[in-house]
């Protein structure tokens, strides 16, 4: 990958089939536009935990997803750059709006990667680099499915972001990407995508990573149908057309 014929029959082949499928995932379970409005790939990121391949969209058990989750980003033009990483909940119930919100469960900046550097373990990320720790995904018990979206963002050449400061700007609850890049000037190249679901394991993982709410259940509300008010007695004799009375005088007066 160090060479330009490579790179370019690599990004050939990953436009063909990997990226068209990432883009199709993305646009179907509304990651564009609820995170961003709009995005175009051009870098290909392959998501795993531990030595287990996640496909995009694919649902992952929570016990699977506890520990930081590994990434290869393969970009397809020379030279190295630094980024940042973002692994972003958008699914988050907020009951006091009735509504969803979103959580970042995991950014780090200042990672350098290359055309050949593409290995990015979540969990080896130095404290220099690391401004939010990983907290395992987890989906209440009743809450629809959570989609965790990975973003890769390229930093501006050159520049590199101050983990200290962005400490004391950036929180998890209510965290917005679209905010984020805008005030940092970075770009997202990449995208990988998965979700889960209230299972098993999820009371254990949250207990183990000290999250409070794993004994409560959301319950959609029921909403009584309308009844239809009932017709007086011979109403349909009275207002029924003459075919509908003599149907009804036929029965009436047998064979």
């Amino acid at each position: 990958m160090n060479k330009p014929i490579y790179r370019y029959l690599a990004d050939k082949k990953w436009r063909k089939y990997q990226r068209l499928l990432i883009v199709q995932r993305i646009t179907q379970l509304g990651v564009i536009p609820d995170v961003l409005p709009h995005f175009e790939p051009t870098a290909e990121v392959r998501l795993a935990f531990s030595k287990r391949n996640v496909q995009p969209g694919e649902f992952i058990d929570s016990r699977v997803s506890e520990m930081p989750a590994r990434l290869k980003v393969q970009i397809f033009d020379k030279g190295e750059r630094l980024v940042s990483v973002v692994v972003l909940d958008s699914d988050v119930p907020n009951v006091d709006n009735d509504r969803f919100s979103t959580r970042c469960h995991y950014l780090a900046t200042n990672i350098p990667i290359s055309p050949t550097e593409t290995s990015l373990p979540l969990s080896k990320a130095q404290e220099s680099q690391l401004v939010l720790p990983w907290i395992p995904p987890f989906a209440q018990k009743g809450s629809p499915y959570h989609r965790y979206s990975i973003f890769v963002l390229q930093q501006q050449p050159g520049e590199t972001l101050n983990p200290a400061k962005l400490k004391e700007k950036v929180r998890r609850e209510g965290f917005s990407l679209r905010s984020f890049i805008d005030k940092f000037h970075v770009q997202p190249i990449g995208v990988s995508v998965f979700r889960s679901l209230w299972d098993e394991g999820t009371a254990g993982v949250m207990q183990r990573a000290g999250i409070e709410g794993a004994d409560i259940e959301f319950k959609r509300k029921k909403i009584e149908a309308l009844k239809p008010k009932q017709k007086a007695r011979g109403w349909e004799a009275r207002h029924a057309g003459p075919k509908y009375a003599s149907l009804r005088k036929g029965r009436k007066g047998g064979r």
